[in-house]
């Protein structure tokens, strides 16, 4: 009698951790919700994200991926997901982000949707809660789009700024353009920034993700004046 093997995949529940710094003036405040690459951590991305010029007006999230693992030296990072089970921990990943801005809105003062950031793995993170939920802008550095989020049917994603370093190895002249295009494609409104570097947080991109940060504030502020006068 030959054996037989199945594989079962059952759902349990898990805690992600998030780091949130709350700025000093006064609420409510723009939200900026952002993932880390791949072995990093929500406090390396939060140091990231704290670079960026003019965002200490804004309540900040540094979203943890739920799969924590020790480096050799033993030092704890995470990682996303891989191409095992892809496609539920694609579901699995948005519903934690669905969760985690659940828990922003109902703890904060929050004066209109998130913006989205994410740098490489984080990215795709990034993109797929853009293409679920309400945003105002998403910042992509160093990550291509997703097929799911780009053959999504009727996807509508925000103004985009993409960033890339021109000695990045994983994140290639050809797929930034392959990028842009596609983008395009499906009608969004893309700001590229490219930058002499590598797969790293450039300068001159944290510069242009704080002008795309302080343009998102005003066209929402400008957006809700309208509606308020009509």
């Amino acid at each position: 009698m030959t054996d037989t093997t199945s594989t079962l995949h059952v759902e349990t529940r898990t805690h992600g951790r998030v780091l949130v710094r709350a700025p000093r003036v006064v609420a409510p405040w723009p939200l900026l919700i952002g993932f880390h690459g791949y072995a990093e951590t929500a406090e390396t991305h939060l140091a990231a994200l704290e670079r960026i010029a003019g965002v200490d007006g804004w309540l900040v999230a540094a979203v943890q991926a739920l799969h924590p693992f020790y480096t050799r030296q033993q030092t704890i990072v995470a990682n996303w997901m891989t191409s095992q089970d892809r496609e539920l921990a694609i579901a699995d990943n948005i519903d934690y982000v669905g969760r985690v801005l659940a828990r922003l809105r109902a703890g904060y003062d929050i004066s209109s949707p998130p913006v989205f950031a994410g740098f490489s793995q984080g990215g795709a993170m990034a993109y797929r809660a853009a293409a679920h939920m309400a945003s105002s802008g998403l910042m992509i550095l160093a990550a291509d789009v997703p097929p799911d989020v780009a053959q999504r049917p009727h996807v509508r994603l925000p103004p985009i700024l993409i960033g890339r370093g021109t000695g990045d190895p994983w994140y290639t002249a050809d797929k930034h353009s392959a990028d842009l295009a596609t983008l395009t494609s499906i009608g969004a409104s893309v700001e590229s920034c490219v930058f002499e570097g590598g797969h790293e947080w450039g300068e001159e991109f944290l510069t242009a993700a704080g002008r795309f940060l302080t343009d998102t504030k005003n066209t929402e502020h400008g957006l809700k004046h309208k509606g308020h006068k009509e």
